[in-house]
């Protein structure tokens, strides 16, 4: 009887070893980042002055930058896209690498 007491005991205080800290709930959407305006994004693309940032501008064609997507801020919005446009790009340039990796004639068996 004394030997399980003992097993439970430590069991339950190793348990909490692996516990986190409490984290206390935070008050309203406090940020440290600055949110990008759609002023801000048309300022950005205007000072780009490279070849195709010079006849092009600020091009939204949907309107994007106008929306609100699920109950986000139109400036979180801008976030949330900024942010997939990232992840889609390095994701496109892994597949190309794959492509470029698979490419070479003793990979392909010729």
């Amino acid at each position: 009887m004394q030997f399980s007491a003992i097993v439970l005991a430590l069991t339950f205080g190793s348990a909490s070893a692996f516990m986190g800290t409490p984290v206390a709930p935070r008050a309203a959407k406090a940020s440290a980042l600055s949110m990008t305006t759609q002023e801000e994004l048309a300022e950005l693309a205007e000072s780009n002055r490279d070849a195709l940032g010079a006849g092009l501008g600020f091009w939204d064609p949907l309107g994007c930058s106008k929306m609100s997507f699920w109950t986000l801020s139109n400036e979180e919005t801008i976030g949330y896209l900024r942010h997939a446009e990232i992840k889609h790009g390095r994701v496109a340039m892994a597949a190309f690498l794959g492509f470029c990796v698979q490419s070479p004639d003793p990979v392909k068996g010729a």
